[in-house]
């Protein structure tokens, strides 16, 4: 990854047009939508050629006071426009008025984070989700927890501008790719199901692949039959089941109690 410093959109030349970048990258590019999301990207090493706001003052004081690690990074990225400029490229304007546009990790370096074995912490894999926010959130919780990576198999994009909103840009701080079930990582497959063994009674190994139905219908046929082991999570008699992200946490705080601990990539 590179240094944050490193992903200066100033040349040796005229610093270039910020809206003819945008306008040229919109389209492959990672949307970081909101302070918080470039600030995650900045500080993971992300490359970012175009950053701005509607009120750069605003940002940079928010910088100095919550991000004071990145704030002269922020400070070299970051192009003041008009409030109607900034609006019309996102889909939804973020309180703070700051969007930036960022380079997608290749896959070839994300496949090769996630095959390599040993490891020191699981990947989570979200088995055929819906709910993009709840992608989102999962991966925050992940990168917080120090998690290899995240997958996710079916037709939801890890990447895309919603998730990356939930998961307030920490997608560079962990491993996020979409796989088919039959691709997924190596390692001891643990699925969360209501039919299995209390993860009580269970330590976690460092080199699990942890697996979570989709928030409709659970597990899907495919990855079930993939399964070593299906794990229960304590849930009160007539309570139907939590919330995606809510078992992701309970399953990785699990795993750091019993052996694990949060780390870096």
């Amino acid at each position: 990854m590179t240094d944050p410093v490193s992903a200066r959109p100033e040349t040796a030349g005229a610093r270039p047009d910020p809206m003819s970048v945008w306008h040229r990258l919109a389209d492959t590019a990672v949307l970081l939508d909101g302070f918080h999301a470039l600030k995650h990207a900045v500080r993971f090493g992300a490359q970012v050629p175009v950053a701005v706001t509607a009120d750069r003052r605003a940002a940079l004081a928010l910088a100095a006071e919550l991000a004071p690690d990145v704030r002269d990074a922020l400070d070299a990225l970051l192009t003041e426009v008009p409030q109607a400029t900034y609006a019309s490229l996102v889909p939804r304007p973020h309180p703070t008025a700051v969007a930036a546009l960022a380079v997608r990790p290749a896959r070839e370096a994300n496949l090769g984070v996630l095959e390599r074995m040993p490891r020191t912490a699981p990947v989570v894999v979200l088995d055929n989700p819906r709910n993009l926010g709840n992608a989102g959130a999962v991966i925050r919780l992940a990168a917080g927890f120090g998690a290899t990576g995240v997958v996710t198999t079916g037709t939801l994009d890890p990447w895309h501008p919603t998730v990356v909103r939930g998961g307030a840009g920490l997608h560079f701080a962990t491993a996020v790719e979409r796989l088919a079930v039959a691709e997924l990582p190596p390692g001891p497959l643990f699925a969360l199901d209501p039919e299995g063994e209390d993860i009580r009674g269970l330590k976690l190994p460092d080199d699990a692949v942890l697996a979570f139905g989709s928030e409709r219908s659970g597990l899907s046929a495919e990855l079930r039959a993939r399964t070593d082991h299906l794990l229960s999570l304590p849930m009160r008699p007539q309570v139907s089941s939590y919330n995606l992200a809510t078992s992701v946490a309970m399953t990785l705080y699990h795993w750091s109690l019993t052996g694990g601990a949060p780390g870096t990539r």
